[in-house]
This record gives C-alpha cells, structure tokens and sequence, in this order.
C-alpha cells in the first residue's frame, strides 16, 4: 500500500534535512522550495536543496518564486528595513517569512491531496517563544479546516522545541543528508567559517559531538 503524500517546506538546510528525513519515514515527501529572486538569492543553498532532491527522490518537488520573501539578515534585525518593534524579537521574522510558503503548501496540499505539511521551524526551549509558535501553528492548522475543508491535513513542527545540536544528534539517527546541507550566509564555493550561521553550525555539531561532513579532516 502506497504511502500519503505530505508537502515537505525545504531550503537546503539542515532543519530541512532533518525534516524531510523525518517525514519521509511516514509520507511520500513533496519537497517545496520557496526561491526569493533577488540579488541576493543564495545560489548555494539552492544547489544544496538539489541535492537533497536527489537524496530523498521526492514524489514531485516545486519552487515557487517568492520575490516579496524578505532575506533575514542582521542589517534587518537591526532594524535598518523597518522601525517596527517587532523585528527586533528574532521569532517574529522567522513567523512572518513562513507565510507565504505555508500559503502555497496549503494549496499544493489541496492539488496533491496530501494528507500533512512539514515545515524546518525551531525555535528552542523558550518558554514566550515557544508559545507564539505553538499558537501560529495552530491559526494554521484552524486555516486548513477552516478554509480547505481539511480535517485531515495538518501542519507538522517537528523540530519546533529543539536546541540547533539536538538536531544534528536527531539527523544522525535518521540518517539525513548533512553533507547536502548549507548554512553559512555566505555564497562561496566553501563555508566561510566565521559567519553566524558557520559558527552556530560548529557549535552546534561540537556539543552534540558529532563531524560535521561539510569540515575537511585535518590531518
């Protein structure tokens, strides 16, 4: 018996990874790639998604061109895009750019007939964090009823509550495909190593005391 579809959000990341691999155990994956189209576009991180795409060999995959999609990057943060409060809560710009996916996905969900829709979302131990997640999640869930007429199609989080090296051990155990991961901001041929996103990867692989298959060996 064949198994259900499920929309799976993927950006190439490690959460995508590790998402992906989790809902391939009980769906047959449809992997979506929200592309920004700007500039700024992070083709390596692109490429890593192909990569996954070849990994998991999807029942379909899509990218969907989102050129409203803002990149969250420090500047942002600091608030030099906007003077809105909010930005300078980090949970809130992770919420607001799962939007539109989470939009799209819903849609193909209705065209596949999927029965679930996962997305990398984590936020951590948190508790006032963790609480605004766990309740856009299920506005979401409620929109799926409400507007779908989907009883059946849930929203799934599964990373929601983890810290970034709980991931990692919990890849390993599910054998995701870390080596077809990206996670340093720059879009060079090789991680630059002293980005933010290079050092929480190296921290993160460090404390669950695992070899990140992205860093040569030194011998």
């Amino acid at each position: 018996m064949a198994k259900d579809l499920a929309i799976v959000l993927n950006n190439g990341s490690i959460n995508s990874a590790v998402v992906t691999a989790l809902a391939a155990q009980k769906y047959r994956p449809i992997l979506v790639y929200g592309e920004v189209l700007t500039p700024e576009t992070p083709v390596r991180r692109k490429s890593m998604y192909d990569a996954q795409v070849s990994q998991f060999k999807p029942f379909r995959d899509h990218t969907i061109p989102v050129p409203y999609l803002s990149l969250v990057q420090d500047k942002t943060l600091a608030g030099s895009v906007s003077n809105d409060p909010r930005i300078a809560d980090p949970i809130f710009p992770k919420l607001r750019n799962l939007v539109p996916l989470i939009g799209a996905s819903s849609f193909l969900a209705n065209v596949y007939e999927a029965t679930a829709v996962y997305c990398g979302l984590r936020i951590g131990p948190s508790v006032d964090e963790l609480a605004q997640a766990t309740e856009f999640l299920q506005i979401w869930n409620e929109m799926f009823q409400l507007t779908l007429g989907r009883a059946d199609l849930e929203l799934h989080a599964p990373l929601l509550e983890l810290e970034m090296w709980q991931v990692i051990d919990l890849g390993f155990q599910v054998n995701a495909p870390l080596d077809r991961t990206w996670s340093c901001i720059e879009d060079h041929a090789d991680p630059c190593g002293s980005c933010r996103g290079c050092r929480e990867r190296e921290a993160a692989f460090m404390q669950s005391a695992k070899l990140d298959p992205l860093k040569p060996i030194k011998r």
